[in-house]
């Protein structure tokens, strides 16, 4: 099974959200974990690939296990904090086409049991020279694939999710489920109702609401499934 994570916003917790999705699939078997870009850091900075081996603590495979137990795949890195493709064009870097990602996250399924992608920002956000984002790449995906969308937990939320949900519905790309990707230890008013409204509004189920400051959390890997419903 193919997981592409996306999120309504940057800066929603894509990356820890996928570090629990990891932790949680590694329990059933071999996991890949793919970065189609990274931008905003420099060739020798850790990236989100990084803090999720930090996070879950899953020892990476030799390339000649078969089959690998877990592997990490960066595709192009960009030292602007920008959109891929325009992080691209200001380094005069060239991009990996949508088919060519999706050509590894093919091949990586056919020898993992779960294969999470973790893409940058939200949805439209492109990927490739052409401007194509998650959407494209996975409507050329042969493997059966899902999306997990995370969001925030405040007020704004019910109508960033609710476009992010009708745009994948719009080009017919099955959603898995939403993950909140900073739950307050005291939600207010405003997040209480989030959490009930979310599905109601969106029709797709809240599969797992992250800690707040779970980053930072020690025993990380311990705790992550028991973020989920």
């Amino acid at each position: 099974m193919i997981l592409i994570v996306t999120g309504t916003d940057t800066g929603v917790g894509k990356t820890i959200a996928t570090a629990a999705l990891a932790v949680r699939a590694a329990l059933a078997g071999s996991v890949a974990v793919v970065k189609p870009a990274q931008t905003g850091v420099t060739p020798d900075e850790p990236g989100d690939l990084a803090e999720i081996r930090r996070l879950t603590g899953l020892p990476e495979a030799p390339l000649s296990a078969q089959p690998a137990s877990t592997t990490f795949h960066e595709g192009v890195r960009l030292r602007d904090p920008l959109a891929p493709a325009t992080a691209a064009r200001r380094e005069g870097v060239p991009l990996p086409s949508v088919e060519e990602h999706a050509k590894l996250i093919d091949d990586l399924a056919a020898t993992h049991d779960t294969v999470l992608v973790e893409g940058a920002g939200g949805l439209l956000v492109g990927l490739d020279s052409e401007g194509r984002g998650l959407a494209e790449l996975a409507a050329h995906l042969t493997a059966p694939c899902g999306f997990v969308v995370v969001t925030r937990s405040g007020l704004g939320t019910l109508n960033h999710t609710g476009l992010t949900v009708e745009a994948l519905r719009r080009r017919n790309l099955p959603i898995e489920g939403l993950i909140i990707g900073s739950w307050p230890d005291e939600p207010d008013l405003a997040e209480q109702c989030n959490l009930e409204d979310l599905p109601t509004t969106t029709g797709v189920p809240v599969i797992a609401r992250i800690p707040a400051g779970a980053g930072a959390m020690d025993g990380f890997a311990s705790a992550a499934a028991g973020w989920f419903a």
